[in-house]
């Protein structure tokens, strides 16, 4: 097999490692955040979604003061 073709393999093989390990991560935050209360924010197609803690996703924000805080800082 050519070096390059090796190179490839090897980079393929790291990548996927790297995935594994952030996947990981990923996952052991949702949990913290389930268990804390705290929701969970996914963006799909450039849409806010929160995921409560009792599993409910909604596109309403769970922290209307960080609205109050948006519309402070909009008048300044």
């Amino acid at each position: 097999m050519p070096q390059d073709e090796l190179d490839s393999v090897d980079i393929h093989k790291q990548t996927l490692e790297l995935l594994r390990i952030g996947n990981r991560a990923v996952k052991r935050a949702q949990e913290e955040n389930r268990k804390k209360g705290i929701p969970n924010v996914y963006d799909f197609n450039g849409h806010l979604y929160y995921e409560l803690p009792n599993g409910e996703l909604t596109k309403e924000d769970p922290y209307p003061l960080s609205k109050e805080a948006d519309s402070d800082e909009e008048k300044c």
